[in-house]
């Protein structure tokens, strides 16, 4: 009886942690979308409670390098009543920053993701948070929400 007792209490244990969503076992095109507490893996396309635009501020060519470089400002906005209290960004590849300092107002993070700076950790419910960057190229990075915690 002991013994069963013990089972059950591990295999308690064991669901409770794999039930964890933190932004890493959602499938691709998933959110780890967390609010009240509860977290769940919901499709991008249908998590209408926040978002990410990116916009243009200029283009420029570098006369010595020839190196072309483009400044974005990226703007979150909270559409949902509720604080943000937590943000994951992805990106890939085509985050190539000018040179370490040209990224501003989010924190990159060794592997990618950016997160919210430690001096404004949260978003406001029904407002926005802006952050910028400058990129070699004119490509537009690659940046998707991978887990919201409200």
């Amino acid at each position: 009886m002991k013994l069963l007792s013990i089972i059950c209490g591990l295999l308690l244990c064991i669901a409770f942690a794999s039930a964890s969503t933190d932004g890493l076992i959602c499938k691709y095109g998933e959110i780890s979308y967390t609010r009240n507490s509860i977290c769940s893996c919901v499709p991008y396309y249908s998590c209408h409670d926040i978002s990410l635009n990116q916009y243009v501020v200029s283009t420029w060519t570098d006369s010595v390098t020839k190196q072309a470089y483009t400044q974005y400002n990226v703007v979150i906005t909270n559409h949902l009543g509720l604080d943000v209290k937590n943000l994951i960004i992805g990106s890939d590849s085509s985050l190539c920053l000018r040179d370490s300092t040209s990224i501003w107002n989010i924190q990159l993070l060794s592997n990618g993701n950016l997160i919210l700076p430690t001096v404004q950790p949260s978003i406001n419910k029904d407002s926005t948070f802006t952050f910028g960057f400058i990129l070699k190229g004119t490509q537009r990075a690659n940046l998707f929400i991978k887990a919201v915690v409200y």
